[in-house]
């Protein structure tokens, strides 16, 4: 039967969070029902939330880095049972049938479902979601944990190891935030050469303190000199929303390097052509993964140590954790708690 629980829903675009009662159904055919243990604040909420992102309808109740257990399950769902700890992250499920997720590359399919878009998101007290879009999370993660990874880590994670570089080679981390703090630890654990590059010298010891080898201040010297003293990176992982910023790291790639852009932004990257043709450089985009890459981000991170700097709030404060995220002063990444 439907179960009465608390979310936090947006009326209309531009507006604020006010916490309603809400009925969430019993799972139908192919979907789960999971209670929402914590559920972290993305930047992309903000899109959500303002009406930016195509086929949200308001009132909206966003959040796609959830984090909980399995509280029923729909007909035809197998594999899963009731009580498994789970993680729904961007990737909410496809169309199935599309050449993108007949290959595995869902997190493109055109029919892409984004929780807090096409259904109801996490900031609530329970989720109905497909069970495609589920990832285990391993016994040696926390949900608060493990929620930020389900998108953020997933995204940097998944970034780097599909990037063409190999353990020892110089991967830079351009951003040390929300993104570019779990990046660098994945750089570090996977045994990339690795280089933190921020705006202040005051970011250099939190750099390391993260596991890179080298730290660029990007106020106080030239970004790609400094990257070719150190021969070149083989790959940058832009996590900032500047295209400038993006653009200055190009000279400092490695021949045949890579710039892989996971920050959001609608900023013109101001790059010439020249510039990627010498040394055979290429510059892409990267979406976060699907199911299955969020299950292996988990269990690498389990395995490594690698967590992402979390403040908590609980759910009926959504608001003031969500202008917390937006205005920069949150530790890395907001999480919400249910106390479920």
């Amino acid at each position: 039967m439907p179960i009465s629980t608390r979310a936090m829903q947006v009326a209309e675009p531009g507006t604020g969070f006010r916490l309603v009662q809400v009925d969430t159904p019993e799972p139908g055919p192919g979907q789960v029902r999971v209670v929402v243990e914590a559920c972290g604040i993305c930047h992309s909420d903000a899109m959500i939330t303002g009406g930016h992102i195509p086929g949200t309808t308001f009132p909206v109740t966003t959040g796609h880095e959830i984090a909980g257990r399995i509280e029923s399950i729909g007909e035809g769902v197998e594999g899963w049972q009731v009580g498994t700890r789970v993680a729904v992250g961007w990737y909410g499920g496809g169309c199935g049938y599309c050449d993108a997720c007949r290959e595995g590359d869902g997190v493109n399919c055109p029919r892409l479902r984004i929780p807090g878009v096409a259904y109801p998101g996490g900031y609530a007290d329970a989720v109905l979601v497909p069970a495609v879009a589920l990832a285990r999370i391993p016994d040696g993660l926390t949900a608060v944990e493990a929620a930020p990874l389900a998108c953020a880590g997933v995204t940097t994670f998944n970034a780097l190891r599909r990037s063409s570089a190999r353990a020892g080679d110089v991967v830079a981390i351009l951003g040390v935030g929300g993104l570019g703090h779990l990046g660098v630890q994945f750089a570090a654990r996977m045994g990339f050469d690795t280089v933190a590059i921020a705006r202040g010298a005051d970011k250099a010891e939190l750099a390391h303190q993260l596991g890179a080898e080298h730290y660029i201040d990007s106020t106080g010297e030239d970004v790609a000199k400094a990257l070719q003293r150190l021969g070149g990176a083989k790959v940058v992982l832009a996590t900032v929303t500047n295209g400038a910023a993006m653009a200055a790291t190009v000279d400092g790639l490695a021949r045949r390097g890579e710039l892989i852009i996971a920050g959001a932004t609608a900023d013109p990257l101001p790059i010439s052509g020249l510039q990627l043709l010498g040394g055979t450089r290429r510059v892409y985009g990267h979406a976060s993964g699907i199911a299955t890459d969020t299950e292996q981000t988990l269990r690498f991170a389990a395995q490594t140590g690698v967590r992402p700097w979390t403040e908590e709030a609980p759910l009926e404060e959504a608001g003031a954790a969500f202008e917390k995220m937006l205005s920069g002063a949150a530790r890395f990444r907001m999480v919400l708690t249910t106390g479920r």
